[in-house]
């Protein structure tokens, strides 16, 4: 089992930056894929972002893309979204997700087996 955490949401205005992280617990010694995904007010979940376990390999949805970057830090067992440029449409519940041995460019939110709690992350314009 892989437990995941996210602090680090919050206000921020439209332009500005936030660094996301998603700190894992428990299991963490296998090969995992991580990814970011975001749920904003009434709509459905959907990809941000994902790195493979060797950080060699990165993939971001077109809304993110060139605004966002994902990385690992092995040594904190941690991952990190920043992402620059915010947008008040960027505003969700922002969620880290693992899976183990998953490859690259995983974008498919069924395809993760374990899910942090979110955090917010709100841009007012």
């Amino acid at each position: 089992q892989v437990q995941l955490v996210e602090p680090g949401g919050g206000l921020v205005q439209a332009g500005g930056s936030l660094r996301l992280s998603c700190a894992a617990s428990g299991h963490t010694s296998g090969s995992y894929t991580m990814g970011w995904f975001r749920q904003a007010p009434g709509k459905e979940r959907e990809f941000v972002a994902t790195i493979n376990w060797s950080a060699s390999s990165t993939y971001y949805a077109d809304s993110v893309k060139g605004r966002s970057t994902i990385s690992r830090d092995y040594t904190k067992n941690t991952v990190y979204l920043q992402m620059n440029s915010l947008k008040p449409e960027d505003t969700a519940v922002y969620y880290c997700a693992a899976k183990l041995y998953g490859g690259t460019w995983l974008r498919g939110e069924r395809e993760y087996d374990y899910w942090g709690r979110g955090t917010q992350v709100t841009v007012s314009s």
